[in-house]
């Protein structure tokens, strides 16, 4: 295994490609690299604007590139347009979903890694976006599209393709394979050469990249290259932890994996420091944490899988215990890596990352409580015949209704959905925020019934009119939700205890609360984080020992408050900045 250095210069890249390719060919690989580099050094733009460090200031909107329609604009374009208009000061980074040409899985089957779909815009578009926000770029990388022209080239017997894809004879054996999706493993296609069976991991429209194979790393580091010019501040790696494949393996978390993440994390060190990279794995937790390596050498942020399943089981249960406990153990290896805090995404809520943490039945729970809100379940296939719930679809929103039966959205129901977005914006780490959980946006079954497919239900693309008449009527669901979350946007920002690699404390007061202490890097000054979860009131006696004060100020409610005897409404939340009282 290779011991990491944390330096980025070609002895380090010649080490970790001679790991992945022995010696003879690592060489050429590494002349090839450094050829590449040289190449992006003298093109490269300055820095944006908006690079530096991370702080307290910052949160992410995880948004797709058409998520708002507005006929004779482009979605890229008006999108921006609702970034400046709206959430300029209060989202600084923007997550745009992948903006390339694709065939399938809206998005996650990119046709052409370089080029913008055409009906979302275009490069200046994406670059505009990049001028005034802190920009996050999927690499989608363990699998391209089977329309794409590299595949296509393979299918026509190109030899220069012919080892950029991975096949096998379908009487091999891969049960040990772990699979997230309940399809085939191989895929069949017809070739000059016959009939071949094609690795595809997630779906046979998604073929998977033989890195095996160095000229295919090398395209990818290229292509990060070429996004970081295009105004990238931070990469994401999708579904990296299946990128390599090595017969009788698992064919996830190999060492070779996290060498190819290694590779572009002292890559990107060398051209562009202001870059972060951030690795999306749902899977366990133990797991998932792998990919911070010695905290210096792998990904800046990791995604915080397990906190969307723990959160929800908090609001069903009224109890924080569970999630408390989890939040006690968090750490990170360095003051340079944090967490990717989220509760929704494009995606359901994964259910394997809280494996271990939950019971059996607390996870049976959840997938009857998401059933009873007219949400639905995927499944992964293990080995041959079984099949096991993989995520959860539905809006965090609609997650958090109060009964089966409720419809009418009332003030309760919207407290206790932005309860659970506080708890996620005061965890350390920084906080990527969906953009339908900004405006409380309900299932889309219709987009389900279309599509005919579950992840459906949390993507509905949105008439960016309509959006903009219910934000301005306040007694609107998209106005009331809107409206709370600027102000929790607004008090975290207002505090440096927020610090992304920052600490943290939980407090154990009761069931029915999550309490944090949280601090800067230099220890102060300290926030009070509480955060109602059972729908009861409280009064608590919150003077904290080592801590000298007896009072503080909220940041939510804007007033002072006395520790001695502090009220704490059903799902009310307040921070409170202690010794800042006035």
């Amino acid at each position: 295994m290779i011991q990491p250095r944390g330096s980025s210069s070609p002895e380090r890249w010649l080490e970790l490609l001679s790991f992945l390719y022995g010696a003879d060919r690592a060489s050429a690989a590494l002349r090839s690299l450094q050829a590449r580099i040289e190449r992006h050094r003298r093109i490269a733009p300055a820095p944006p604007a908006s690079a530096g460090p991370l702080s307290h200031r910052d949160a992410i909107l995880i948004t797709y590139g058409d998520q708002l329609i507005k006929p004779g604009e482009t979605p890229l374009h008006i999108l921006n347009r609702f970034l400046q208009t709206y959430l300029r000061e209060l989202l600084p980074g923007v997550h745009v979903l992948p903006f390339f040409p694709y065939s399938s899985d809206d998005g996650f089957s990119v046709i052409d890694y370089r080029q913008v779909d055409p009906r979302l815009g275009s490069w200046e578009d994406v670059r505009a976006i990049a001028a005034g926000h802190r920009l996050m770029v999927d690499a989608v990388v363990n699998h391209i599209s089977a329309r794409s022209a590299w595949f296509q080239d393979f299918l026509q017997g190109h030899p220069q393709y012919q080892d950029y894809f991975i096949t096998l004879d379908p009487e091999t054996d891969l049960s040990q394979v772990v699979r997230p999706r309940d399809l085939p493993l191989l895929t069949p296609f017809e070739t000059p050469h016959g009939t071949q069976y094609v690795w595809t991991t997630f779906s046979p429209d998604q073929i998977d990249l033989n890195f095996a194979n160095p000229e295919v790393l090398l395209e990818i580091l290229d292509l990060l290259l070429f996004y970081i010019r295009q105004g990238a501040q931070i990469i994401r790696l999708d579904a990296i932890a299946f990128l390599w494949k090595q017969l009788g393996t698992t064919c996830i978390h190999l060492p070779q994996t996290h060498a190819v993440v290694k590779l572009i994390r002292s890559v990107v060190d060398a051209v562009a420091p202001w870059v972060y990279i951030i690795t999306e794995t749902n899977v366990p937790h133990a797991e998932n944490i792998a990919y911070f390596g010695n905290g210096t050498d792998e990904a800046h942020m990791v995604y915080q899988f397990a906190l969307p399943p723990l959160v929800l089981h908090t609001f069903l249960t009224g109890d924080a215990r569970v999630l408390s406990h989890w939040a006690a153990g968090l750490q990170t290896p360095s003051n340079k890596a944090t967490f990717f805090n989220f509760l929704a995404s494009h995606d359901g809520i994964g259910l394997r990352p809280a494996q271990g943490l939950l019971s059996e039945r607390d996870l049976d729970r959840l997938i009857r409580w998401t059933e009873a809100r007219a949400g639905g379940v995927s499944y992964r296939r293990i080995g041959v015949d079984t099949r096991q719930p993989y995520e959860l679809n539905i809006t965090y929103f609609d997650a958090l209704a109060p009964s089966a039966e409720a419809r009418r959205v009332t003030r309760a129901w919207i407290s206790r959905f932005l309860a659970s977005q506080a708890i996620m914006l005061a965890l350390v780490g920084v906080p990527g925020i969906y953009f339908h959980s900004l405006i409380g946006s309900r299932n889309d079954l219709r987009g389900v019934r279309r599509n005919d497919r579950w992840r459906s239900i949390n993507r509905e693309k949105l008439d960016f009119d309509r959006l903009e008449t219910k934000l301005h009527r306040p007694g609107t669901t998209a106005a009331r939700v809107f409206q709370g979350y600027r102000t929790l946007l607004r008090a975290r920002q207002s505090h440096p205890a927020f610090d992304p690699f920052g600490s943290q404390q939980v407090l154990m007061l009761n069931p029915g609360i999550f309490a944090l202490l949280r601090l800067s890097q230099s220890g102060q000054p300290a926030l009070l984080c509480l955060h109602e979860v059972a729908g009861q009131n409280h009064i608590l006696d919150l003077r904290i020992p080592g801590t000298p004060a007896r009072q503080g100020r909220d940041l939510i409610g804007m007033r002072n408050v006395y520790l001695e005897r502090l009220s704490l409404e059903p799902y009310q939340v307040r921070w409170i900045a202690l010794d800042e009282a006035s």
